[in-house]
């Protein structure tokens, strides 16, 4: 992506005000013909408006057939993008990567940031015509607390307390101070369910749709709930078909052939020609999408840190993002924080490929028979397999052995990932650095799939999510991103740009930095314009 795209993005996301984007654009050499068509391009999409009815038709990769609608269960697109269709939760990831008010029409943190108080909406009822209230919000909440094996257990285990004080206001006391502890309520496993609900073959929520059929991996038929929306500028279409499309080339072409109306996971091989479509747009923002190759370091051999360097230092970074993802995105430094985080590290030196220092570091580990076996299916993202092969490839050079173990795409995220002791993977990225930091690399998260398990490390991120004092906050986060490029698991290369397509038959599919299709929320926003 262009500096100029880059920040036509931005503006379009709402980070940058026209003034800032003209001047930023201008300095950078563009015309004043080139400024204002981008303007025009922003301006168009901001005052596209909404129509009601149609069907829907999405053709989405991430699906499987061991997908629930279990709020607790969701580990990937296809469940992702379908709950906020049917359920609702506190707080809502904004375009602009910013909180916003979702059933709590309001929050405040008491002093120290480790008392929230959250005012509930009055007037949102549930597909059975009951109403929300705390009561509901507090069991939402609890599902993902104590022995709970949700993958949303991370964002609040920090919760200590939940104490109803009205039907419609909640506290949570945390146990230490965060102040970020509103993005991780937009965690997307936190959804509201009524009080004591279990039965998630007939979900009830506070959504514009209901399901109609759910064939795990296949396909989800969702219509529109009886009654108005509590939402009035969302939900727009009478009915919406998800089709499960994990192969990349069928998902394109279903797009292309009019099958569907849009698509997640677009191969960047692809982009040049959709942009030369007239029927279909290209929707493309940078974001924290990133590609893993993890290593659980409390599993031999990698429990061996020079071995851990002496991959990172074979892995080429440049020829992964050329191969694989045409450029599109940036170069990965074996830390999740990507470029586009206000609290990302401009001064930690990206590594370079190396096979000198890797051959270097694989001697020193002092490995006779190391048996480094990478585990990969296509099913973590498109391109997995050939980007394991191409590690591959840049180890042998070093004389480091290592194999890779194709596994089946159907159930890889159950019965692979968190399993192996080395396994490729990828994050969409998260809402704040110390909740992505929080999720994946705290000791004890669910989903910490390198085991990294540091004590100084532990110190550092409980500090910056208590710090106000930005300068303070900054310091330690930087530290954090420096100690897992030297010392983590995780190989990281690159951070890739969401790219989804779109008909042009249909509107609200806009750029967003958090998650595909909208933060996920394409269901509730998206429309059929004819």
């Amino acid at each position: 992506m262009s500096e100029l795209e880059y920040l036509k993005n931005q503006h379009k996301l709402g980070r940058l005000s026209r003034r800032e984007f003209m001047g930023r654009s201008a300095a950078l050499g563009a015309s004043a013909a080139t400024i204002a068509t981008m303007v025009a391009e922003v301006d168009a999409h901001a005052e596209e408006t909404p129509k009601s009815g149609g069907t829907l038709k999405l053709g989405l990769g991430g699906g499987s057939t061991t997908d629930s609608v279990d709020v607790t269960s969701y580990n990937d697109s296809v469940m992702i993008d379908t709950s906020p269709a049917i359920f609702n939760s506190i707080v809502e990831w904004g375009h602009d990567g910013k909180t916003k008010p979702e059933l709590a029409e309001s929050w405040e943190a008491k002093p120290g940031a480790q008392e929230w108080i959250f005012n509930l909406r009055k007037d949102v009822k549930f597909h059975n015509g009951k109403a929300m209230t705390a009561d509901d919000v507090i069991y939402s909440l609890n599902l993902h607390r104590g022995e709970s094996k949700s993958g949303g257990a991370a964002a609040i285990k920090n919760v200590k307390d939940i104490k109803k004080l009205t039907d419609n206001q909640i506290s949570i006391l945390l146990e230490s101070a965060d102040a970020d502890f509103t993005y991780n309520l937009t965690d997307y496993h936190m959804k509201v369910v009524p009080n004591g609900f279990t039965d998630w073959a007939n979900p009830i929520g506070t959504g514009a749709y209901t399901i109609e059929k759910f064939e795990p991996g296949v396909r989800v038929l969702l219509k529109k709930a009886n009654g108005d929306y509590w939402k009035k500028d969302r939900g727009h279409a009478d009915s919406i078909e998800i089709t499960v499309i994990n192969d990349g080339a069928a998902r394109l072409n279903a797009v292309i052939s009019g099958q569907v109306d849009a698509i997640n996971r677009v191969d960047p091989k692809a982009v040049g020609l959709l942009q030369k479509s007239s029927k279909l747009d290209l929707v493309r923002a940078p974001g924290g999408w990133h590609t893993v190759m993890a290593m659980t370091v409390d599993q031999a051999p990698y429990t061996n840190a020079d071995l851990r360097l002496a991959m990172k230092y074979a892995m080429d970074r440049e020829q992964i993002m050329k191969a694989l993802f045409q450029g599109y995105g940036q170069i990965g430094n074996d830390h999740p924080i990507p470029k586009t985080d206000p609290y990302f590290n401009t001064e930690l030196a990206v590594r370079k490929h190396d096979p000198d220092k890797a051959t270097f570091y694989f001697k020193k580990a002092g490995l006779t028979d190391p048996k480094i076996v990478l585990q990969v299916s296509d099913a973590a993202f498109n391109g997995a397999v050939d980007m394991a092969t191409l590690l591959q490839s840049s180890c042998q050079k070093s004389g480091i052995p290592m194999d890779v173990k194709k596994e089946s795409a159907d159930g890889f995220w159950s019965n692979v990932w968190l399993k192996g002791a080395f396994v490729a993977s990828y994050w969409g990225g998260r809402a704040a650095a110390t909740q992505m930091l929080d999720t994946a690399y705290q000791a004890k998260a669910a989903w910490n799939e390198t085991h990294w398990n540091n004590e100084k490390f532990e110190k550092l991120l409980r500090d910056a999510k208590a710090e106000t004092d930005e300068a303070k906050r900054k310091s330690y986060i930087w530290e954090m991103q420096a100690m897992l490029s030297d010392e983590g698991g995780a190989l990281i290369p690159v951070f890739k740009d969401w790219l989804q397509a779109g008909s042009k038959k249909i509107g609200g599919l806009a750029p967003t930095s958090g998650f595909d299709m909208n933060n996920g929320y394409v269901c509730e926003q998206a429309w059929v314009k004819a």
